[in-house]
């Protein structure tokens, strides 16, 4: 499974975040102005995943055993919808 998604560039148009997924587990690209951030998390280490919605976009929080939550921002409700549903699909594979 190779899908990715990306936030919208409504909020941040130079520097959306990104969610990658991949075979063994899913890349967060957290991107600021002058630095980003990449998280590989296989999925057998995530034990949760929660969105917290605002009128137009979703927050996406990733949490991974034994390290800091994975905050991601400025998705769209459908997106961070789909993101969550793929991450629980293969925690539970």
């Amino acid at each position: 499974m190779n899908e990715r998604f990306k936030a919208s560039g409504l909020m941040n148009p130079l520097f959306p975040d990104e969610v990658t997924f991949g075979e063994k587990g899913v890349t967060f690209k957290v991107k600021k102005l002058f630095r980003s951030t990449d998280n590989f998390v296989f999925y057998s280490d995530i034990s949760g995943v929660e969105i917290e919605n605002s009128i137009f976009f979703s927050t996406i929080r990733v949490i991974p055993r034994m390290r800091p939550e994975i905050i991601i921002n400025n998705f769209s409700k459908g997106d961070a919808k789909k993101v969550k549903e793929l991450i629980l699909q293969q925690v539970q594979s």
